[in-house]
Order: C-alpha cells, then structure tokens, then sequence
C-alpha cells in the first residue's frame, strides 16, 4: 500500500510538471497579442496547479518538490530570459514570477505540513491567480480611475475585478470541497486581497495576497 502512494506521488510530480511546461508553451503562442497577455495567462492558469497537487500529494515534502523547482527555474528566467513569454523584461516587478513560486512553496510546505488541510493555501493561491490576474488584465484593458497608494498605481476597474473574482474563486473552492462555512470567508478574504493588491507594490503582491489570504482564513474561519 505504502508503495502505492509513492508512485501516486510521483505520478503527480510528473503531471505538475506536464501541467506547467503546457502552459508556458501555450504562453508562446499568447505573445502574438503582447507579453502582458501572455504572463497574465500563465500567472492565471498556474493557479489550477494546486488542485492536481490536492489530488496527488499527501505530504508537504512531495507537493512543494514541484514549486521549489519552480523557485530556481523562474529565478533563472528572470536573470537570462529563458521563458520570454512569463517575463516582462528589465524594471519594477520582474522578480513577481519568482515571489510567485515562493508563495507556491510555503503554502505547500504549510498546507500539506502542519496544517493538514490544502484548502487552506488553495483558498490563497486562487485568489492570486484568479483575483490578482485578472485584475490586472482588466485594469491594463480598460483602465478606470487611476489611483496610487504606497507607491503602487492601480485603477478602479482593476480592483472591482479583483474583488469579484476573488469572492467567487473562494465561493467554488469551498463550496466544492464541502466547507461549512462558504460566503463570509470568500466576502472577508475578497475585501483583504483586494485591498492588499491595491497597497502592495513591485510584484510583491504575490506574496502578500496568497500568504495574507490564506493565513486569514486559517486564522479566523478555520482554527
């Protein structure tokens, strides 16, 4: 039996990876219409990871080889472009791909560790993929009062996406995986990330939102 699971573990190794590379390689073809569209994909669909790492991992070791892969790899992109399609180039935020992976790594060593539960970095992850991605294609395409805090410029547009999407990314994670409690979580944690999102600059955001969001939601709705 124990044999079954690792292979189980590795099968899902070999799936994340499959995963992955197929979106970066989809990236490639997303570059015709901009960079910008072609990172905001793969910032959006990475996301979907964590659920093949729900299905296949049982332990922290295993979900986060996958990620700290991920760590190095973008790293190295990001000094010597070797993905063009997830990198944005020279200036503020390049590092975001990195802090990304980095967000990916803890959650999962948390997640899958100590906290037993992997709905608790999903809830974080999802949010940043869903909630920060799609906030900043609609606040890129259809910028709507513009607005700067701390330092990070951000619009009206970005932000009301940023919220709803966040609210329902939580609404079917938890609702999907039999949480008692569905719409106060996803109402507080869309209201934390969003506002998070709006203060936080230099790609750090995908640290602070993921980590924040899930730690909120262990703290108050899960402990």
């Amino acid at each position: 039996m124990e044999n079954i699971w690792i292979y189980h573990n590795i099968l899902g190794i070999i799936v994340s990876f499959i995963y992955v590379f197929s979106v970066i390689f989809l990236a490639r073809f997303l570059e015709r219409f901009g960079k910008e569209a072609s990172r905001k994909a793969v910032h959006i669909l990475v996301c979907n990871w964590w659920l093949v790492a729900m299905i296949f991992f049982d332990g922290p070791i295993w979900a986060a080889v996958v990620p700290a892969c991920f760590v190095v790899l973008n790293y190295l992109s990001y000094r010597f472009q070797l993905f063009s399609a997830i990198e944005r180039g020279s200036g503020k935020g390049d590092l975001g791909t990195v802090y990304y992976a980095i967000s990916l790594l803890l959650l999962a060593l948390i997640s899958f560790g100590p906290l037993q539960n992997p709905i608790v970095g999903g809830v974080g992850i999802l949010i940043m993929g869903y909630g920060d991605g799609l906030a900043a294609v609609v606040g890129t395409r259809w910028p709507k009062q513009r607005f700067q805090l701390l330092g990070a410029e951000k619009t009206l547009s970005g932000s009301l996406t940023m919220l709803v999407a966040s609210f329902l990314v939580t609404v079917v994670l938890l609702a999907a995986t039999g949480q008692p409690q569905v719409l106060m979580p996803a109402l507080t944690l869309a209201l934390l990330a969003t506002g998070l999102e709006a203060i936080t600059p230099l790609g750090l955001d995908n640290l602070t939102v993921p980590l924040v969001s899930a730690g909120a939601y262990y703290f108050i709705f899960v402990r």
